[in-house]
């Protein structure tokens, strides 16, 4: 018998450092987007500081169908955004879970492994 390691029919976070992260292979520095049905794109928000309602209730729509799960990857350390910004998610009945961003994207590969419906948010500090 042949063992196969399983590969994926989805993007995966194939590897990250400070600042940057690959998805399939491909380098990105900007702040994105990534959702276990396939969609990659920017982020438009470069500063913590600048985060609003608005970024976050754009991600209960970035799939056909509603995630499950927002993880939110806050950068190189861990922290939280105010909870007003996040009730659009909540009204949708997303959850969220908020993560350094390394940690949000090892977490991303297993969910989306699993073929749960996860929406990979990272903020990309320049």
């Amino acid at each position: 018998m042949k063992l196969h390691a399983d590969k994926p029919d989805t993007l995966a976070i194939t590897s990250y450092g400070e600042g940057w992260v690959a998805v399939n292979g491909q380098r990105h520095t900007g702040s994105l987007v990534l959702a276990s049905g396939g969609q990659l794109q920017a982020w438009n928000c470069q500063r913590f500081e600048d985060l609003t309602a608005t970024h976050f209730e754009h991600l209960a729509g970035v799939m056909d169908e509603a995630p499950e799960l927002v993880l939110f990857g806050s950068g190189s350390r861990l922290r939280f955004v105010r909870p007003a910004l996040l009730q659009g998610l909540m009204t949708h009945r997303i959850g969220v879970e908020t993560m350094d961003s390394a940690a949000a994207c090892r977490t991303f590969n297993i969910l989306a492994g699993e073929g749960r419906r996860v929406v990979l948010a990272l903020l990309m500090e320049p």
